[in-house]
């Protein structure tokens, strides 16, 4: 692949369909703003919030607008709901749960998305541009960014020392 943007990066695929994929990186923290001054911005009570979440570049498309990925204790009408035990929401009532709080007991705050179109994934995945893990979420909610790459490599039994910069097929 030759996007600079996505080396190393570990993205949870929360929907892939027909019409094309959509996901978060999980290992790019966002070092600015933090939790409590980002709730500030948006008004959202109270201040300082009771409760702050990891903040970190879910991808390039939409930068600007927020995602929070996190387990299903909590839902909203508006949550969208990935799998068993993981949803994403986009919107305050979220946010507002966690400052006054409450709201999921794992979550994280993804600024952008990573965005493919129809079939672009899939054709990405048989040239080997990306490897496969299920998803762990000691993996997706653990805030140490830097191991995230290495741990998930370690999942599918890789050395990430041992690879290369070049992918094919034998």
């Amino acid at each position: 692949m030759g996007d600079s943007r996505f080396a190393q990066s570990v993205i949870f695929i929360c929907s892939h369909t027909e019409e094309g994929a959509m996901g978060v990186v999980l290992n790019q923290p966002l070092r600015a703003p933090k939790f409590a001054d980002l709730m500030s911005q948006l008004n959202v009570e109270p201040s300082p919030p009771k409760r702050e979440l990891a903040l970190g570049v879910g991808g390039p498309v939409d930068e600007t607008r927020g995602f929070v990925l996190h387990s299903t204790d909590w839902l909203s009408d508006a949550s969208l709901q990935v799998d068993d035990t993981r949803a994403l929401s986009a919107n305050l009532d979220i946010l507002q749960a966690v400052a006054g709080g409450g709201g999921p007991e794992k979550a994280v705050l993804l600024l952008g998305y990573t965005g493919w179109g129809a079939g672009q994934l899939d054709q990405e995945m048989r040239q080997n541009s990306w490897l496969s893990v299920a998803a762990d979420d000691a993996i997706i909610f653990d805030t140490s960014y830097n191991t995230k790459w290495q741990r998930a490599l370690r999942k599918l039994g890789i050395d990430p020392g041992m690879l290369s910069g070049a992918a094919g097929r034998a």
